[in-house]
């Protein structure tokens, strides 16, 4: 596992009930500012193996990004259910609900 990988799971597992994180805030608490994308994959091949609360992750303005329409109800249930408000588009206030672990 590299570095990156290693730094996006440890990041990704502090992020609290009822809070969320962007793709690019995580790849750049993990050392790389650009691998936003990156940060996707990661989710989407490990988040099971290593029990990721892969629901408060999103794009940078705050949208669930999710084409699948299960796995789309499936975030917006598990982040309802943890008290945050997701509009009838998918979005997310990040001025409320963005979290900031600090380096």
């Amino acid at each position: 596992m590299t570095p990156f990988t290693k730094g996006v799971l440890e990041i990704i597992l502090q992020i609290p009930s009822g809070k969320v994180m962007t793709y690019g805030q995580v790849a750049s608490l993990a050392g790389s500012p650009r691998a936003a994308r990156q940060v996707v994959r990661i989710l989407h091949s490990m988040s099971e193996k290593h029990c990721l609360p892969w629901h408060r992750v999103m794009n940078k303005e705050g949208y669930i990004t999710i084409n699948d329409e299960a796995l789309y109800s499936e975030q917006v249930l598990l982040l309802e259910n943890e008290g945050v408000r997701v509009s009838s588009n998918g979005h997310i206030d990040l001025a409320k609900y963005n979290w900031n672990l600090q380096p």
